[in-house]
This record gives C-alpha cells, sequence and structure tokens, in this order.
C-alpha cells in the first residue's frame, strides 16, 4: 500500500537549531547521516533544549541560529549561521556571546544520544494541511514541528494519519526500510519563534486539544541506504 512520496527532507546538524534541506540523504541506524550528531552542551552536561528535563535545559533563542555541514559527507563540525544567515567563525564562542552563557559548547554526541525519543521523525502534509486550517492567522510550516521527512499523502487523507502508520514497516525508495514506533509527544519548542515564524503559543494548545499533545510518527531505520526527493512511500509489512 503506497502511502505517498518524500516532499522535504530536513537535516539538524546542532540539535534545536534551524536545520538544512535536502535533496537527497543517506540513513543508517542512527537515522539520517549527520542527523543531531552535535548539541549545544553545558557544564552539567545537559544539551540545549526547548525544555528543561534531566538531559535538555532549556536555552532560549536557538531555533533562531542554523546549522549545517558544509559537505554531503558531514566530515568535521557543522557549520553554526547565525539570524541573518550568515555563518559564524567560531559556533561555541559565538554562542556563549548570544546565550550569555560562559558554560556551553557545541559537542559531538558521546554515550549518550541527543535525540529527544527515537531517531527519525516523520511528518504527513495531511496533518500539516489541518494544523494550518486550525491555526488560520499563525505562520505555520514543517519546521514548527522538525521532522526530518515530510510526506506527501493523496487528496482526502484525513489528518493524523501517521497513527494509522504506527506499527508497519515502509520502504522509502529502492532500499531504505523504516518501522514507525510511535509518535512524539510535543513540548513548548513548537511554539517558539524561528526565521519567518514568529512565537505563538496557540501551536502547542491546539496539538493538546486535537491530539493529546502527540505529531508525527517516529521510527527506526531497520535497513539503511539514500533517500531522495520524490521517492516513494509504501507499507510492506502492516
Amino acid at each position: 500500500m503506497r502511502l505517498g512520496t518524500v516532499e522535504r527532507i530536513w537535516r539538524y546538524p546542532i540539535k534545536s537549531t534551524g536545520g538544512e534541506r535536502l535533496e537527497s540523504a543517506d540513513l543508517d541506524e542512527r537515522g539520517l547521516l549527520g542527523d543531531r550528531l552535535y548539541a549545544v552542551r553545558d557544564a552539567e552536561g545537559r544539551f540545549g533544549s526547548g525544555k528543561n528535563t534531566r538531559r535538555f535545559r532549556r536555552m532560549p533563542g536557538l531555533l533562531r541560529l542554523r546549522s549545517r555541514y558544509r559537505q554531503a559527507e558531514c566530515l568535521g563540525e557543522p557549520e553554526l549561521l547565525d539570524p541573518d544567515g550568515v555563518p559564524v567563525a567560531d559556533a561555541t564562542a559565538y554562542l556563549r556571546r548570544y546565550l550569555r552563557r560562559q558554560d556551553v559548547e557545541v559537542a559531538c554526541e558521546g554515550s549518550v544520544s541527543h535525540f529527544d525519543q527515537l531517531p527519525l521523525s516523520v511528518l504527513s502534509t495531511a496533518t500539516l494541511d489541518w494544523m494550518r486550517t486550525a491555526l488560520a492567522g499563525t505562520a505555520v510550516d514543517e519546521r514548527r514541528f522538525r521532522p526530518n521527512l515530510l510526506i506527501r499523502t493523496p487528496p482526502g487523507t484525513p489528518a493524523f494519519v501517521e497513527d494509522q502508520w504506527l506499527g508497519s514497516t515502509v520502504r522509502i525508495g529502492g532500499t531504505v526500510c523504516v518501522t514507525f514506533v510511535r509518535s512524539s509527544e510535543r513540548c513548548v519548542m513548537v511554539n517558539e519563534s524561528q526565521q519567518g515564524l514568529p512565537h505563538s503559543p496557540l501551536v502547542l494548545k491546539t496539538i493538546a486539544k486535537a491530539h493529546d499533545m502527540r505529531l508525527d510518527a517516529l521510527g527506526t531505520v531497520t535497513a539503511p541506504g539514500t533517500i531522495g526527493v520524490g521517492d516513494p512511500v509504501a507499507v510492506i509489512r502492516p
């Protein structure tokens, strides 16, 4: 059963910053190659995020920055871009000034995962279009929800169709297989401002009221390979 096609691919080299849009990407058991491989880490070992937990520390303003790799192969530390889209010379030095914290640094993933939950987040255009309608007057695009893949679903597909994907395995393109496990539990990060998207508390409130704080399908990569925009997405094991 065909679910749709890959509409957009997103990678976020430095966790909790805006990411980079790709035409193709390699995937392995960790997810998209280089995705959230780096994070802003404080002296306690907690990672910059939109929330405070045992692993994460809220650091407002990170989403106004973006990150990208200089090479498609993800060699070396990614480049950090300021709110105007200008690359900074030294990411850690810039972040210490920007966040007004001297205990932060850009750090590569070690023994503690940078992922909030699972490696791959997938969102449908059906759900995104519903959110745009429900939030008429509020700027909404998929960047608020930070998926790795936006899937173009057929006309008439219901919102929150991702729930129907949970427990199934899909093939993306020719070789990549993904098993969907559960959906993301959303936090205030969806409200945060970023380029072209002003702060709005209505985003999280809408998700909470309509779908119990959940939005997208989270999965694990069960067969590695390369995917590209336009690739078909089809269920191979319900």
